[in-house]
């Protein structure tokens, strides 16, 4: 859970370095082009039999919003101070749980209820509506958690034929030309000095979906989850320390409601599983 908590607040840094001179659309691009060739590497050693799949038309979709959602995201991290991006982020398990119940019919507990009011709660009071100016770019990052909440449920119901590897090699495969075509109109070629920011995205992109994923393997849902909440100082520290961003409470106030729903849902529904395993 280290490596994924680096790894992403080296992304949030690489990104936010390279917004100087590529848009979100080419840093997507390059990117998604480090992670394949990583991968591709990585594939001529195992076998490229272990990323067969059964769903292309899934994986297209999927990764098509992904693509909305990582470019979102990108665009927050420009623009908006780092702390106020991964708060807005925390939102994604709130708007999967609406999702979840829209799509895949899993049921509306008054604790999911409970965990969506205070989802919403956090969320206003990040952006505080009426008291204060709303960003263009927090909305954008708010539709870019929305965006990666929609792929949470299609891996949950991807996850019975399609391995992590599966996932994140298609994920990379599907947004390379979308994000190359979507760069052309202001496409600009890196100088020198960004290439270790752009081999810094590339290696903590690809680290950070393989530490969740093998945090979320060898821990308990209950430990990972708060652990993964520390990624909100963690980041705020960091904009103080490089960029001089002042610590907002409002914005640390409403990402620990918006976490205690988190945290609320998470922990209910691994209660209720048990019950029903027993």
């Amino acid at each position: 859970m280290i490596g994924a908590l680096v790894s992403i607040s080296g992304m949030a840094i690489a990104g936010r370095e390279l917004s100087s001179e590529l848009n979100a659309f080419q840093i997507s691009f390059t990117r998604s082009l480090f992670c394949l060739i990583a991968l591709i590497i990585i594939l001529s050693f195992i076998g490229f039999n272990k990323v067969k799949t059964a769903k292309p038309k899934l994986h297209l979709l999927r990764n098509t919003i992904h693509f909305g959602g990582q470019t979102g995201w990108l665009y927050g991290v420009a623009f908006l101070p780092l702390a106020e991006v991964f708060a807005i982020e925390f939102t994604a398990p709130i708007w999967t749980a609406i999702l979840a119940v829209i799509f895949l019919k899993e049921p509306l507990t008054r604790y999911r209820t409970l965990a969506i009011l205070l989802g919403f709660a956090g969320i206003m009071i990040i952006l505080r509506p009426g008291i204060q100016i709303i960003q263009p770019a927090a909305l954008v990052v708010l539709f870019a958690t929305f965006c990666f909440a929609s792929t949470y449920v299609f891996t949950r119901h991807m996850a019975a034929t399609e391995s992590p590897l599966t996932i994140i090699f298609y994920m990379n495969l599907v947004q390379l030309p979308i994000g190359f075509i979507a760069s052309l109109p202001s496409w600009n070629y890196p100088t020198l000095e960004s290439w270790p920011w752009i081999t810094l995205i590339g290696l903590t992109g690809l680290g950070s979906h393989f530490c969740f994923a093998h945090a979320f393997r060898h821990a308990d849902a209950a430990v990972v989850s708060p652990l993964d909440f520390m990624r909100l100082p963690l980041i705020a520290l960091i904009g103080w320390a490089i960029y001089n961003e002042s610590w907002d409470m409002m914005i640390f106030l409403g990402g620990i409601i918006i976490f205690s729903g988190n945290l609320i849902n998470l922990l209910t529904e691994q209660k209720f599983a048990k019950k029903s395993f027993k």
